[in-house]
Order: C-alpha cells, then structure tokens, then sequence
C-alpha cells in the first residue's frame, strides 16, 4: 500500500483512538468536513499542512508527517524553492573555482593592493553596513554585483597590507562574502548562496578567526531548512554548536536546529533547542562596535520571534499567532525584508487558526511591498498562504486578495 493510501487509514484510526467524531475532529481543525473524510478515505491527499494539524492535536508524534513526507518524496513532488519572477543569479567563475577561490585569487593581486588597506577599511566597514540597510528595501538583483565586487576588493586589499590591517581585511571581506551569498538565496539561486557562504568560511579562516567560519554552517542550514530537508538542517545546526564557539553562533545554531525539528513534527527537540537558543543569546555580550553583528540586526528577541515560526510548522497556529503578533510589532519599519519574511508566516498563522480575515488583512499590507523586495525564500510562504486561503473561497477577504497573491507569485515576463 502506498503511503499516500496508508495516510488516510492511519489518521482515521488515530482519531477514534481520541473518541473524537469526524464532525468534532473537522471542527477542532477548522477543517471542512467533508474535506477531511475524503483524505481519510484516501480519495484526497493530505497537505503538509494539515498533517502537521493532524499530528498536533492527536500527539502522533511526528508519523502522519512522515507519511506526507514520504508520499511526497516517493513521487517526486516534493516542494521545492520558488524562484518564480526572481533574477536568475550566475555563479561568478571564481565560485566555479571551489571554496578558497576568492582567497588565492586575492592573493594574486598583491601588486594592486597596498598599505592603503588600512585607512580604507573603515570606509568599506561604512560601506558593508549600508549595504545591509539597504537590503532590506532592495531586489536582490541591483545588490549582487556591487557585492561581489566589493567581496574581491577587500580580498584584494588584504593581499599586501601590513599585518595589522591583513587580517581585518580578510575578515571584513568574509562578512560581504556572507552576505553575498545571502542574497544570492533570495534571489533562488541556492548553489551560488553555497557557493559564497563557503568562500566566507575560507576568508574568515585565512583571516585567523575560524568561529566565523564556523556560521557558514548556520547558512548552510538555512539553505537546507528552505529546501525541505530536516536532518540536514539539524546535522549542519549542531555542528555549529560546538562549546568553544561564541555563544551567539550557538544560539543562532540551535535556533535553526528547533525549525528542522519542527519540519517533522518532533516538538520535544524543538522546544529543547528553543531553550538553548533563549539561553544562549540572551547571554551573549560578543556584540561590538569593531566587528559587524552576525546573523539579524532588525529581530529584537530572535529566540522569541523563532518560537513563533516553529510553532506554525508543529501544528499549534494560534499559539504561533500570538507569539508572531507580538514580536512583528517590534521589528522597525524600514526593514521591509524582515517584516516581510516574518508578516506572511504571521499572516498564514492567522489563516490556519481561521482568522482568515485577518489573515488577509496582514498579508494584503506586505504585499505591496514585494516588488521592492522580491524573495524566493519569503515566496515559499506566500505561497503556502495562497494554498491555505483557498479553502476560503467565498471568503470576501480572500477573493479581494486572490488578485494581489497571483501577482506576486507569477513568473517574470520578459
């Protein structure tokens, strides 16, 4: 029997276990009824959504995930990142080169770097925090190319700076090499997004501080997070939280490791990594003015606002909810990427918990700002809220938004 037949069988059998009706279960779920007798019957395929509803409410403990997961992988449909109506990124050929690429290549331009590495570095520090700002509120397609040159710069001005400005160069150069690569998976280009974020990890190390080096592996597993893969999100997190490392890499670690458990379902591992997170940043006094803030600068409380993305992919949308409500108003308003990113995870909480017309009345505010900030990345949740809101189609909220949804994930014309 194929797991997509078993699923339906499975959840029947767990739910009269509960002593719950259909008409009770439908309810509790808001979920249509009949809906829910079809998926039973297995005439209708479940959505990894409603599992992770399902395996919440009758402490499955993860199985009716599994079984979606498995129906997915097993035919090949697996959700992948989108990338519709995003520019495609190329991989520049120093990437094609493999990791430490950008660093030999630094190396090479010795003769046009010099001792003016020194009093140009602050100019570029300036530079690189502009850059961020300025991700916020633009296409990731305008800031690729000034970022991958201004990575090769500063490489570059390492190369034969005296020692005491060599090793800021490199390191500096590492956080563009960073955030390149971040940018590179906005714009759905995840082998380039890799690509960066190893060239990152050799600058860091050649310039002496392999900690930084070590958050290469928390960007790895926000590639892997966005593409479905749970253990791989959880295998790279806990590497990344070796005890010699600085505390707010281990919590940015183990705040990635509590999402890939709450990709299966498995809410004991996630809420122990949540704990570890909390704890971790909280105590974390790495932050200063001479070396740029790893991971977000616009989350005030990133273990808090982590707790409400986990708890929408463990089945508990209301308690997501709450927590999203709170922590999205605290982020500041030029930051439109953020705000994006967390406000549909907010607003497809609200859908799952039935407030569907304030479900619509969030999203319709971000939506106006997507083609500012286009992302594959944010996309991936628009489109699990265009999925939601569709069991609400008489819904007047709904078809008002329906227009706005369909723009914002259609592909670029040309």
């Amino acid at each position: 029997m194929s797991t997509t037949l078993r699923f339906g069988p499975e959840l029947r059998r767990l739910r009269q276990e509960a002593g719950l009706t259909l008409t009770e279960f439908s309810a509790a779920l808001n979920y249509d009824k009949g809906h829910l007798s079809k998926v039973e019957r297995g005439e209708r395929s479940a959505s990894p959504e409603l599992a992770r509803r399902c395996d919440t409410f009758l402490c499955a403990n993860g199985e009716l995930q599994r079984l979606v997961v498995r129906a997915e992988t097993d035919s090949g449909t697996g959700e992948a990142l989108d990338t519709s109506g995003l520019w495609p990124v190329g991989r520049r050929a120093v990437l094609s080169a493999g990791a430490g690429a950008l660093t030999d290549l630094a190396l090479k331009l010795g003769g046009q770097a010099s001792s003016a590495a020194a009093p140009l570095l602050p100019s570029f520090r300036a530079q690189f925090d502009q850059l961020r700002k300025l991700g916020q509120s633009t296409a990731p397609k305008v800031l690729l190319p000034l970022l991958e040159t201004q990575t090769l710069t500063v490489a570059g001005l390492a190369a034969d700076a005296p020692s005491v400005a060599r090793a800021p160069a490199l390191l500096l150069a590492s956080r563009f090499a960073e955030f390149t690569g971040w940018m590179a998976q906005e714009a759905g280009d995840s082998g380039a997004a890799l690509g960066w974020t190893g060239e990152a990890a050799e600058l860091a190390r050649a310039g002496g501080d392999s900690h930084l080096g070590s958050y290469a592996l928390v960007r790895r597993a926000l590639v892997t997070l966005y593409g479905g893969d749970a253990a791989g999100t959880v295998s790279l997190a806990r590497r990344a939280q070796s005890g010699e490392l600085p505390p707010r890499i281990r919590g940015l670690a183990a705040q990635r490791e509590a999402q890939g458990h709450a990709l299966v379902g498995d809410e004991r591992a996630c809420l122990r990594s949540l704990d570890r997170a909390r704890e971790l940043l909280d105590s974390d006094d790495a932050r200063s003015d001479a070396e740029p803030v790893i991971g977000t600068i616009h989350v005030s409380d990133p273990a808090a606002m982590t707790t409400g993305w986990c708890l929408h992919d463990l089945g508990r949308p209301k308690a997501a909810a709450e927590v999203l409500d709170r922590e999205c108003r605290r982020l500041p308003s030029h930051a439109l990427r953020t705000r994006a990113r967390y406000g549909f995870r907010r607003s497809l909480a609200h859908a799952a918990s039935g407030e569907v017309e304030r479900a619509c009345t969030i999203a319709g505010e971000l939506l106006g700002v997507m083609p500012a900030v286009p992302s594959a990345t944010v996309n991936s949740d628009i489109r699990r809220l265009a999925r939601e809101l569709s069991r609400f189609r008489s819904n007047r909220a709904v078809r008002d938004l329906q227009p706005a949804l369909a723009r914002v994930l259609a592909p670029a014309q040309d």
